[in-house]
């Protein structure tokens, strides 16, 4: 069936940095690889612009990664390789209007890969069409430096490297600037901003909440399994005299010359960062690769405490069910006897397997015994630890948990990103959520409060959490 394209009657879109020709797509405005800064290596971004109508229909340049992508398990996360560049500082949008007094919600994607890897565009799920047009929002989807570009504190040798520790967060911020100034132009609402990602983009919305530049360009958050303690993902702390003197002897340079270092190639600086990196590691030392607590950035909050302002932010927060649960079991959990169900289960609790049994059959009425033993632990605890933080502030805090099983493996349990494609509308794009009969979907979402703390609950997809307000509210299941 033809597909209503259009790209010579689609009018030109004047922005702050100049002017951007996008194409219509069955009843959507796509915009791809919009520059929304410029920055040079290890320095902070500032406003771009260009000269004439810039061409917005390829995506822009991913940041460049330490190593080379190996594409596995495809079938449960597809991906997409781009180009790389430095220069990746652009966004891709998707809208239903050009229409400045729309002023549709607008929501910011933030990708995964923690702050070394991935991109705006990286998972075949991220693409923001199905979003726009079913949920009637504006989409915008992220790149943004990464890794030792980064996150990589050179502030000790000149002041032109203030906050370079922190550049990565301070490219998200400069394109939540940009999408402020510019986003009616797409019909979206400056006033109306949510930022949401998963895994690592999900620690960037929590970030972000702790960085005073970034106040008042986002109203709502989305953290989806992107919840970690100190014990995953440690604060960095410090500064980068020592990393950064290691890197220049490795290369063979003097401090002097440390602006040499914005000249190397990049995969040579990757390879030499590579080799100096682990031992001053190993022995606890700054080596990066992490937002930098400073002035800038104000830490995590389960460790440092979310600012006043965060408060006043609200937050919907959960994880999927099995997380980290990707390898194959060695047994069909569909076919087990109740005998060998419950041996299984003993190899790992012995004498409490049957109490643990049954407090998992009331948790999770409905689930595999089994399936006990790939239950989360490493983001649903630290989840609900920042859900019942953020309540004190009594903005809003909604905690979900995704337990969808899907038609592989022998009905195999929600994995670390397999709740993207059903947040974008994407299930149609990847087929291993091609699920018989389709998924159950509430009529509506049910929120209930208990004192400060209010449970998100959606029948099917999404069920409630186990957090209590710690006031005395009631809990809604087992602590899982």
């Amino acid at each position: 069936m033809a597909k209503n394209f259009n790209y010579d009657d689609v009018p030109v879109v004047e922005t702050t940095g100049g002017r951007l020709k996008g194409f219509l797509y069955e009843g959507a405005y796509i915009y791809r690889g919009v520059p929304y800064a410029y920055a040079d290596r290890f320095q902070m971004p500032e406003e771009t612009s260009w000269e004439g109508v810039k061409d917005a229909t390829s995506y822009g340049f991913v940041c460049p990664l330490m190593s080379q992508d190996t594409p596995s398990a495809e079938l449960m996360v597809p991906h997409r390789y781009w180009p790389q560049d430095e220069h990746c500082q652009n966004l891709n949008i998707w809208t239903k209007s050009l229409d400045k007094e729309a002023k549709k919600p607008v929501v910011v994607w933030l990708h995964g890969g923690g702050y070394f890897a991935g991109s705006s565009i990286e998972q075949v799920a991220y693409d923001g069409y199905n979003m726009c047009m079913e949920g009637d929002v504006v989409v915008v989807s992220v790149n943004h430096r990464l890794n030792l570009l980064g996150y990589l504190d050179l502030s000790p040798f000149g002041e032109k490297y203030k906050n370079s520790g922190n550049a990565g967060h301070a490219d998200m911020v400069a394109a939540l600037r940009w999408v402020h100034k510019n986003i009616a132009r797409f019909g979206g609402d400056p006033g109306n901003v949510t930022i949401f990602g998963q895994s690592g983009g999900g620690m960037k919305v929590a970030d972000l909440m702790q960085i005073p530049d970034a106040d008042g360009l986002f109203q709502k958050g989305m953290i989806m399994s992107g919840v970690g303690d100190a014990s995953t993902l440690p604060i960095c702390r410090g500064d980068g005299r020592e990393i950064v003197g290691a890197l220049l002897d490795r290369l063979g340079f003097e401090e002097k010359d440390v602006e040499k270092l914005e000249s190397v190639p990049y995969y040579a600086l990757a390879e030499a960062y590579a080799k100096v990196s682990a031992p001053i590691a190993m022995k606890g030392g700054y080596v990066g690769g992490s937002p930098l607590l400073n002035d800038y950035y104000f830490g995590s909050p389960l460790e440092c405490g979310f600012r006043e302002h965060a408060y006043q932010i609200p937050l919907l927060i959960g994880s999927v069910f099995g997380e980290f649960a990707f390898l194959p079991e060695s047994y069909d959990k569909t076919r087990l006897s109740e005998k060998e169900t419950r041996e299984i289960i003993a190899k790992v609790y012995g004498e409490h397997t049957d109490e643990m049994i049954a407090a998992f059959a009331k948790a999770y009425p409905g689930k595999y015994a089994t399936d006990l033993l790939n239950v989360d632990r490493v983001m649903r605890q630290p989840s609900k630890r920042l859900a019942k933080l953020h309540a004190k502030g009594g903005a809003g805090t909604y905690l979900y948990n995704f337990t969808l099983e899907f038609p592989i493996r022998h009905q195999k349990i929600a994995w670390h990103c397999s709740d993207i494609p059903f947040f974008f509308h994407n299930t149609d794009k990847v087929e291993v959520c091609g699920i018989q009969g389709g998924v159950r979907r509430a009529g509506g979402a049910d929120v209930r409060c208990t004192d400060d703390l209010c449970a998100y609950r959606q029948a099917g997809t999404f069920r409630a959490s186990s957090v209590g307000c710690g006031n005395g509210g009631k809990r809604t299941d087992h602590d899982f």
